[in-house]
């Protein structure tokens, strides 16, 4: 392009620049201008809404203040009537108390006025009555001087004299009388006493268990027997070691014999044979093995026994030691008696005494349970089994009256409470009643003899007999070389002799006999 069109044209094209500029931002404001305007339309209505909103929500607040205040309005106007008629109530009510009140001060004011009356009445009574004793005591005494000086005795010597012939006529009376009360009071007491002794073992009866040194097993065939005994007598000898039982296999079919004086072991041993039959597999090691297994289960049945025994008996909070104790008493067996069995009968024959004679039920039931736990450890400890009782009770903190009761069942100690008696006494029933205990035929027979022999090598004694099952002996003497002092004597020395060297069961009556006879022959 030439100079000079270029030097025309950029003029004009330079104001057609700045036109479009000034159209473009005057195009610019306008627009502007009119998107603020619609905002302010929007925010103006906005905010006209969001008044008309609060309006409402006041008009809404107002009538429900309206609402409550009418609703106060009415409750307190409720209140303040049912106020109303409970204070009129109260009133009508405290109008009633004081009429009462005024009503009862009324009667106390008329019957004080007639305690009054009454009081003056007796009173004057009274002195009436002083005035004509006075009056009657100086007739007494003028007729009492007038007595002695026509009978020359004073009133005391009177009296001596009277009391005296009184005594001398009636003093045999009087003697027979009082042997007569003697008699008919032991009369009760023994009648009372057999009374209770009754209804105590009525209350209460045990199973029999007699003495036994064996204990049979029932095998399913005569085959078990060759492998109970193995090879070269090993399983038997192993057994027998480890059990320390003696275990007899003999040609009775079907059965082994298991011979022991300690029922525990043989209780064991019996256990342990069964659950090897039962398993079939018997060799040293293994039983062993099964032995100590059933000691431990033993162990076991032993605390049970020992807790059956204090539930049976309702006794609670005894210490676990004295529990497993008792227990093994279950194991124990005195003449053939079991003495956990005699223990439970004792307890309760002790309590139903106790509840006869006004004594501590519960003292005396416990002492009658534990009174033999020493014979459960009697064979480990040295000492009587009574006072070992009452070790274990001290060591565990038992009652001190329990404990003397215990100890005190053989005449070891002194009996210090009433319960001591009758634990003494239930020991006695359970022991000596007919049944309770047996021995074999061959101990029987063969004490009794020893009795009998003993006895013989008094002087004088021609004949004795052993009556009642042991517990009664009569003793036949010579009348010339006997005389009745020496009799009476003689049941005291033999009774002293036979607790001292003679062992039995319960007690023995001692009677002794002296009969002499008066012959003549007529002619």
């Amino acid at each position: 392009m030439p100079e000079s069109d270029f030097i025309v044209t950029f003029p004009l094209l330079l104001g057609a620049s700045a036109f479009c500029l000034i159209i473009g931002l005057s195009a610019g404001y306008f627009f502007k201008r009119e998107d603020l305007r619609k905002k302010q339309l929007e925010f103006d209505a906005e905010n006209a809404k969001k008044v008309s909103d609060a309006e409402k929500k006041v008009h809404i607040s107002q009538q429900k203040a309206r609402e409550l205040e009418l609703s106060a309005e009415s409750n307190a106007k409720d209140i303040i009537a049912d106020a109303k008629d409970e204070a009129s109530k109260i009133r009508q009510e405290v109008e009633k108390q004081e009429a009462r009140i005024e009503q009862k001060e009324e009667d106390l004011t008329k019957k004080v006025s007639e305690v009054e009356q009454q009081r003056g009445a007796l009173v004057a009574q009274e002195t009436v009555l002083q005035e004509q004793k006075d009056k009657l005591d100086t007739l007494l005494n003028e007729e009492t001087e007038k007595i002695e000086q026509i009978a020359k005795l004073s009133q005391e010597e009177a009296e001596k004299r009277l009391f005296d012939l009184i005594e001398q006529k009636k003093e045999e009376k009087l003697v027979k009388r009082m042997k007569r009360a003697d008699q008919e009071i032991e009369e009760s007491v023994e009648e009372r006493a057999r009374e209770v002794i009754i209804r105590a073992i009525q209350k209460y009866s045990s199973e029999v268990t007699s003495e036994s040194t064996s204990t049979v097993v029932q095998l399913e065939n005569d085959e078990m027997k060759g492998r109970i005994i193995g090879r070269e007598g090993r399983n038997i000898n192993a057994f027998e070691r480890c059990t320390g039982v003696d275990v007899i296999v003999d040609d009775t079919p079907g059965v082994v014999i298991i011979s022991g004086f300690d029922l525990l072991r043989r209780f064991i041993a019996k256990k342990s044979l069964e659950k090897l039959l039962e398993d079939g597999r018997i060799h040293p090691a293994r039983i062993e093995e099964v032995v100590i297994k059933m000691t431990k289960e033993v162990d076991k049945m032993i605390r049970e026994f020992g807790e059956k025994a204090l539930e049976e008996v309702g006794i609670t909070g005894v210490p676990p030691e004295i529990v497993k104790i008792l227990g093994r008493l279950r194991f124990r067996t005195s003449h053939g008696q079991n003495v956990l069995k005699h223990s439970v009968e004792m307890a309760f024959i002790a309590e139903e005494i106790a509840h006869q004679t006004g004594a501590d039920p519960d003292r005396a039931k416990m002492a009658a349970l534990f009174h033999d736990l020493g014979k459960s450890v009697s064979h480990e400890v040295g000492g009587k089994h009574a006072l070992i009782s009452g070790e274990i009770g001290r060591k565990f903190g038992l009652d001190p009256m329990v404990i003397n009761a215990m100890e005190a069942h053989h005449e070891d100690v002194e009996k210090l409470c009433p319960e001591a008696y009758i634990v003494q006494a239930a020991d006695a029933i359970s022991a000596s009643r007919p049944g309770a205990r047996r021995d074999t035929t061959e101990q029987y027979i063969k004490r009794l003899k020893k009795q009998e022999e003993l006895v013989n090598t008094f002087k004088g004694v021609k004949k004795t007999y052993m009556m009642s099952a042991g517990r009664d002996m009569w003793v036949f003497v010579d009348p010339q070389e006997v005389n009745d002092l020496e009799a009476i004597k003689m049941a005291d020395d033999i009774a002293e002799r036979l607790e001292a060297e003679m062992s039995y069961p319960g007690e023995i009556k001692v009677v002794v006999f002296r009969e002499t006879r008066a012959q003549a022959t007529a002619h």
